[in-house]
Parts: structure tokens; sequence; C-alpha cells
């Protein structure tokens, strides 16, 4: 059944690569991850309508939910785990989920994707309901505890939506909005952890990224959310303060102490020239976004 999967055919370009020098074995892995970019372009369209249904559930109070196995599972617990410390926002509104629970994070229990029930189970023991949207990942888009998933946030009347990297998959048929990341047979037959890992990673970096950008938790090009917990992280607090305002770097670091180490706040006073408490007052009637926010 597998044999007939994009992703596991035989790439004719690294045909005997296990006789080649170190640094022609390199050029063809590259060769190949320069495809990558262009089948995740070609996903543009169906990307955007993604962001734009998680954005939309964000705003009425939904989380967003990955849910893989193996590699797709792991992709999708790390971008999850990167939002809150990149965005500031509270670690359940993106979640993932891998088939195997924690434990398959770090060492690899493939056999617990076997199970359609597991993955529907896994989902609903997170309080995954119709507000939510859900995110399977599975490059050979046939992973039953993906498909179980996917199957039972249908039946809720969530939104769901399908990352594979093969044409016509179950995962693409059985998902609201799919994701066909057409990236062609690996280098090594069948280790979607290459290209297609690739590929995904690239697709959730702009799910999570997009959607917070539209959430305005990005200003111009500068990261306004940032959590100052370390001293790297108020580094950059303050220089993201001084750019967005026009301020030099220690006004900057006046200026977070006094909003209470939010950096939107503090870029507020900074450019209306206003307390605390009358930017707290402006940024929630712009809805967060400072590009939004009356200045004067």
């Amino acid at each position: 059944m597998l044999e007939h999967l994009l992703t596991e055919q035989p790439n004719p370009a690294s045909e005997g690569i296990d006789g080649l020098a170190t640094e022609q074995v390199l050029r063809i892995i590259n060769n190949e991850d320069r495809k990558v970019a262009e089948a995740v372009a070609q996903e543009l369209p169906s990307i955007a309508r993604a962001v734009d249904a998680i954005v939309n559930a964000f705003e009425r109070g939904g989380r967003l939910f990955y849910i893989g196995a193996g590699t797709s599972g792991r992709l999708g617990v790390l971008d999850a785990t990167e939002c809150p410390p990149t965005f500031n926002v509270p670690f359940e509104m993106v979640q993932g989920i891998i088939a195997g629970g924690e434990a398959a994070v770090s060492s690899a229990t493939e056999t617990s994707e076997d199970d359609p029930s597991m993955g529907a189970r896994d989902l609903c023991q997170r309080g995954f309901s119709e507000r939510d949207v859900l995110v399977g990942i599975a490059a050979s888009g046939r992973t039953p505890y993906v498909l179980g998933a996917v199957a039972e946030a249908s039946r809720m009347r969530a939104f769901t939506i399908g990352i594979s990297c093969t044409p016509d998959s179950e995962l693409a048929r059985a998902a609201m909005l799919p994701i066909t990341l057409l990236v062609g047979p690996e280098i090594v037959a069948g280790s979607t952890r290459m290209k297609a890992g690739t590929a995904t990673k690239m697709v959730l970096n702009m799910l999570t990224t997009a959607s917070f950008i539209r959430l305005g938790y990005v200003y111009g090009n500068l990261m306004v959310n940032v959590q100052p917990k370390n001293s790297k992280l108020a580094d950059r607090a303050r220089r993201i303060i001084a750019m967005a305002a026009g301020v030099s770097y220690d006004r900057a670091g006046e200026l977070l102490a006094a909003a209470g180490s939010d950096v939107r706040t503090a870029i507020v006073m900074a450019r209306s020239g206003v307390d605390r408490v009358e930017a707290e007052r402006r940024l929630a009637s712009a809805r967060g976004r400072i590009s939004a926010v009356r200045q004067r």
C-alpha cells in the first residue's frame, strides 16, 4: 500500500548516493531542498485561508491544535511550544498533540500512530471544542491516529486543516481545508523528516506567525509582544521599544518598567505621551493593535 505514495518513491536524483563523496551528497540534498519553498508557494492561497480561519477562531476565544505522529507530531509540538515565549500568549492558545504523548517527542513510539480512536481520545482529553481549529499533520496523508482526530473534530463541526505531502490523500479529503505540499520523493526513500518535514515546518511557521501578525502582536516587523523574562529578552524588549517609539535605549528601559514590562503599552505611552492606564485603554479599544491606536 505504501509503495504507491509519492513520499515513498525512490528519488532518481539520489540514486547511488551512498557511493559519493561527502560534498556531493550534500549538494544533492541542497538541490532537492530548493524545491521545498516552491512547493510551499503553490499552496499559499490555501495557507492564507487557514490563517484567516485561525485568526477568526482566536478572536472568538478558540484555540489552535496540531496533531500528528512521529516527525509530524514533533513539528507541531515544536511550533506550539515556541508561541508563548515569542508572542507572549497563554500556552493553551496553541497546543501540539503527538501520538504516544510527551515521551514520543524525544523517543520514537511510532506504533501508537495506528489507532484512530487514540487520536480522537487524545484530542478530547485536551478539551477540544467546536470553537477551536485542528491542524492534522501527516506527510503520507494516511496516518490513522491523525485521521481519527480529524474525524472527531469534524463531528464537532470544528474547522479542520490537513497538511500532507501526497496528492489526493485521505487526510486532504477528510479535512475542510487541505494543504498539500508536493515536495516529491525524498533523498532517502520514505524519510519524510527531510523535504516533507522542512515544508511542514515552513507552513507551521506561517500559520502561527501570520495569525499573530494579524492579531497585532507584531508592529511593523517588530515582535512587540515579547516576554522580557530573562536578560536577553529584556534587552530585546528595550531595543524594540527604542526602535518603535524613536527613543533612547535607556528611556526605553524606563518606559518598559513603567508599563509593567508590557512592550506594546510602553510603545503607546511613548508615542502618545500618555500614562500606563490610558495606554492600556487605547490598546484595548484598538484590540491590541498599536497601528490602530489613536496617537494624540
